[in-house]
Order: C-alpha cells, then sequence, then structure tokens
C-alpha cells in the first residue's frame, strides 16, 4: 500500500468531516503534535473546547497563576529560531506572558488553520469496520478520523466540592479554573478561599494586599518553599539563549526533566552542620532546588523524610508570628515532598495580616455554602466573594469527561475504574489507533520537557505504520500488563505512593477516586525513555500492528 494511502480516510458522507487524525485539546502537546503531524504531511484538525490556544495557560488566569518551573526550561525546545526570538520576562513567567508565548507559537507556525476552537468533544466512537474513529462534538457535529489522539492534559478536569448549597450564594464565586476574563476586584471586600494547594498559594499570596478581609478555609497543609523569582534583563536573556542547548541537555538527564537533580549524597550520612547549612542553600535557591536537588533518600527514606520535615516546619514557624496558626500550617498527615510541593511568595507571611484568618475544616467542617456566605459547624460567614480552590481530577479525568468507546463498545472510563492500564502511558487494549499525549502511566515531571517527547515517540510510531502499510495501532495484552506492573513496581518505596494526593489518584469529590492508585510513572524519565525508546528501536514489537 502506497505511503499516502495509510492512516488516510476517505470521505464516507457529504456530511462527516473526514481527517486523517483528530487531535483533542490546543494546549502545549496539541500544539506541538499538530506541528509534527504537519511535517509527516497528514491532515489533521485539533478540537478545542476553549476561545483560544494555550490549554492549561488559557484557563488558569487567576490571581497569581505562573510557573514553577524555570520559563527557559518550560519552552519548546524544536525551534531554534523560536528560541532566539521569544524573550522571557521572568525567571518563574505569570500566566500572562505564557499565553501570549503560546499564541505566539500558533501563529509563527500557523497552527491556527487547523485549529477548531470552542469545540467540546463529548464522544469517540471506534469503528472496527473502518478502522477509524467517530468523534462527535458537544453541539452534535460529526467528524471521522483514522487517529484519535489526545492531548487533554494532567490537570485540565476542574472539580468543585461537595458542599451543599453552592448555587445559592449570591455574592461573585467561581473555581480558579473557570476565572473570568473581565477584571474581578478585590479592594475592600470580604473574600473566602477554599482549598490550600499550590493553586489556592498562588492566589492567597496575590490577592491578600487588596482584600478587605480574607477567609482560608484548609483541609490539608501544605510544604511549601519560596520561588524566589526576579526579571530577566536583555544581557541575562541573552546567556540563556547562548546556554539553550546545555539547559535542554540537563534537564534531559534528570528525573524529573528539571535543572535540579538529587544530590548524590544520603542525609543521614552528613553531619547535622553539613545538612543543616545544605538546605539553608537550597531553600534561598530559586525553584525546586529543595524538591528536586535535594538529598537522594528524603523522599524515600522516613528517617531522612522526616528530617528536611521539620526544618521546612521550623522555617514556617520563624515565618508565622502566631503559633498557633504556624502549627496549623505545618502538614501532620505527610512528610516534605510527598505531594508536589507549591512554590510561594510571601505566603506564610499573608497570615501575620490583621485580616486574614485560617478556618481548618478539620476542627470546624462546612456544613453549606448559603446566600450570604459559608457556614461552619461554629459559625457562619458572610462574603462577597467565593474561591474554590479545589484542585482537578486529574490525570484520568480529563479522559472521563469524554465518552469514548473502544472495540465492543467498550468504555474507557469502565476499564480504567479500578486504575488506568496503559503501554507506555500512550496506547491502550482495546482502542486501536488512540495515542495518548502524557496519558497515565507516562513520565511527570516538566511538562513541555516531557510532552515534546511524548509527541516525538507518538509520532515516531504513526510515521512507521504510514511507511509500512499499517491501518491498526493497538497495544497488546501481554504488552500492557507488562507496562502497568513495571509501573506499579517503580512506586514501591516511593513516599509519595503512600500519601493521599491527586498523583494517587484521591479526589474525594468525585465518585470512585476514593482509593489509591498508580497514576503516573515513577522511575524517572531518563528510564522511561530508555523504554520507550527500546520499543521503537525493535520496530515497536509489543504493539498490534495491522
Amino acid at each position: 500500500m502506497a505511503t499516502s494511502q495509510v492512516l488516510t480516510r476517505e470521505a464516507e458522507t457529504d456530511e462527516t468531516e473526514v481527517f486523517d487524525a483528530v487531535i483533542i485539546g490546543a494546549g502545549v502537546s496539541g500544539l506541538y503534535q499538530l506541528y509534527k503531524l504537519r511535517e509527516l504531511g497528514m491532515k489533521a484538525r485539533v478540537f478545542e473546547t476553549g476561545t483560544n490556544v494555550g490549554g492549561t495557560w488559557y484557563w488558569n488566569r487567576y490571581p497569581g497563576a505562573r510557573f514553577d518551573s524555570e520559563s527557559w526550561t518550560y519552552g519548546y525546545s524544536f525551534s531554534k529560531e523560536l528560541l532566539d526570538e521569544w524573550h522571557w520576562d521572568e525567571h518563574f513567567s505569570a500566566q500572562p506572558e505564557t499565553e501570549r508565548y503560546l499564541n505566539y507559537v500558533a501563529d509563527k507556525f500557523d497552527l491556527r488553520r487547523d485549529i477548531q476552537l470552542r469545540s467540546r468533544v463529548s464522544s469517540a466512537q471506534y469503528r472496527e469496520d473502518t478502522r477509524s474513529w467517530d468523534i462527535t462534538l458537544d453541539d452534535g457535529r460529526h467528524y471521522s478520523a483514522r487517529l484519535l489522539i489526545t492531548a487533554i492534559g494532567v490537570l485540565s478536569a476542574p472539580t468543585m466540592p461537595r458542599i451543599p448549597g453552592v448555587e445559592t450564594f449570591r455574592g461573585q464565586s467561581c473555581h480558579t479554573a473557570h476565572w473570568p476574563k473581565e477584571p474581578v476586584t478585590f479592594e475592600g471586600k470580604r473574600v473566602a478561599v477554599i482549598g490550600t494547594g499550590a493553586t489556592a498559594v498562588q492566589t492567597i499570596q496575590t490577592i491578600a494586599k487588596d482584600v478587605g478581609s480574607l477567609t482560608v478555609f484548609q483541609r490539608t497543609a501544605q510544604w511549601c518553599a519560596p520561588l524566589h523569582n526576579a526579571r530577566i534583563g536583555e544581557e541575562e536573556m541573552q546567556g540563556i539563549r547562548a546556554r539553550y542547548p546545555e539547559i535542554f541537555a540537563r534537564c534531559y538527564e534528570t528525573p524529573g526533566c528539571f535543572v535540579h537533580s538529587p544530590d548524590p549524597r544520603s542525609a543521614l550520612e552528613v553531619t547535622p552542620e553539613e545538612r543543616e547549612a545544605f538546605w539553608e542553600k537550597l531553600y534561598a535557591e530559586p525553584g525546586f532546588g529543595i524538591w528536586q536537588g535535594n538529598f537522594r533518600d528524603i523522599l524515600i527514606d522516613p528517617e531522612a523524610n522526616a528530617l528536611i520535615s521539620d526544618f521546612i516546619a521550623r522555617k514556617i514557624r520563624e515565618r508565622v508570628k502566631n503559633p498557633v496558626v504556624a502549627e496549623r500550617l505545618i502538614p501532620k498527615n505527610h512528610g516534605f515532598g510527598g505531594r508536589r510541593v507549591p512554590l510561594e511568595t510571601h505566603y506564610y507571611e499573608v497570615y501575620n495580616q490583621p485580616n486574614v484568618e485560617l478556618v481548618d475544616i478539620n476542627e470546624t467542617p462546612i456544613e453549606r455554602i448559603t446566600p450570604a456566605g459559608i457556614k461552619t459547624s461554629d459559625t457562619e460567614y458572610e462574603f462577597d466573594l467565593i474561591i474554590y480552590a479545589t484542585g482537578f481530577d486529574a490525570i484520568t479525568g480529563a479522559f472521563d469527561r469524554i465518552d469514548i468507546r473502544g472495540v465492543n463498545g467498550r468504555r474507557l472510563k469502565d476499564e480504567w475504574k479500578n486504575g488506568p492500564q496503559t503501554y507506555l502511558g500512550v496506547l491502550v487494549e482495546g482502542f486501536p489507533n488512540m495515542l495518548m499525549v502524557m496519558g497515565p502511566h507516562a513520565g511527570l515531571g516538566n511538562f513541555p520537557r516531557a510532552a515534546e517527547y511524548s509527541v516525538e515517540w507518538a509520532t515516531g510510531l504513526i510515521r512507521h505504520a504510514r511507511t509500512h502499510g499499517i491501518t491498526r495501532i493497538e497495544a497488546t495484552h501481554a504488552g500492557t500488563e507488562r507496562w502497568t506492573e513495571h509501573v506499579k513496581s517503580t512506586g514501591v518505596g516511593l513516599l509519595a505512593n503512600d500519601v493521599d494526593s491527586w498523583m494517587t489518584g484521591i479526589n474525594r469529590n468525585v465518585d470512585g477516586k476514593d482509593t489509591r492508585k498508580i497514576m503516573r510513572y515513577s522511575g524517572g524519565y531518563p528510564a522511561y525513555r530508555e523504554h520507550c525508546d527500546a520499543v521503537a528501536a525493535e520496530e515497536y514489537h509489543e504493539i498490534r500492528l495491522e
């Protein structure tokens, strides 16, 4: 079969537009996947729910939203021209600049002509007779494609808390992931924030200076560390551009694709004085060094973890003047690094303000949202604005919100009810010609660094299929079992997998998400790439290619 014919569809009816590939999502990974499919000469269409491109950086425009990865490690690496043109304003870019960057990329590479905005995919059904996917949007429009590629993100399905009365509140309210585009004023307002995760931390520290009063409702305290952001001048940016090959090579070799990698020493083998000095140094440096560049054993050895947790706890007590509030802000149910560490700028100092109150809802639970505000077990608060920083149905949540059905009508949500099962985080048995970019059980970390590799690997598989006359790509049962068991084995001994968090599939605001599951590959990105590269080098022998 000629290359131009394989993985290519002919129109079946006048009503159904046909593509070689449909990509769901126009964020970081979806834009790059479209770029790579264009290189193969494929007819592709991206369906994006929003009114513009950007994915995470389109939706999450809440106050203070910004990177916790260094900006100059976050941008795409595939185009030297793009790298030479773009000037990052800050070491940790704020949401408006990141959104501008992704729009710049879409324009520079003329990607918009293949992107369909305001188009939410409601269902996708595999058809064995044509070896293709039927895609339906929520407005009823239908499309067909040989390949279905999901680029729907890891944290893209926001969840509201299960609190009665949410719809009765008479003031303004919103989830951080659905922040309005029009400006929101805080001056003189009585504001509530429900949640204290990374999103809440950024929001709280940003709005605290403007509000009339701020009440923070906390269920789970977080271990936060300083961001230490700074502006980037032209001279510094020129130096960064000169070092891009070195920077990306560094990200390529570290477990989380950051510029930080674990120190080879054990926290237990150095003297207390050396340990303290090292931690003081990391605490004073920008970025994730305190988490990703710490002693090699703080995330796996309970004794080492207890020591770093005690260090961070002492920092919180130093920064928060009220000892009762400080103790509430110190986690008691997990050690440092057991959850993804939020990076902050004067977050803890917010609680020294006389107009800021911290409410521990483990002590006084929220009973309901009222027309005037929030009622807890001991009092009722009145608010003008309620901000729900209640997180996401992570990793599999965005899949669950699309009715994806494979061979014989098998529903993906049902198949993953007890936890995802994938091959390399890219393919799913029983769902042929569906490829996931950054799917469950793939390597996670500095997102664009990981996503670029994921896109390139998927593109390599597609290229191989087109060259060899393949029209059906599917994970095998044996390959899926081996990979899923390997993913589980890499999580053994990792303290984070013993903690309830989005990284272990816990979200008590979602039915069926109340037991821990291994959701991501924990063996580090170099090991993940080694596995994937070996499969490609052996011509994808563990994948069913027909």
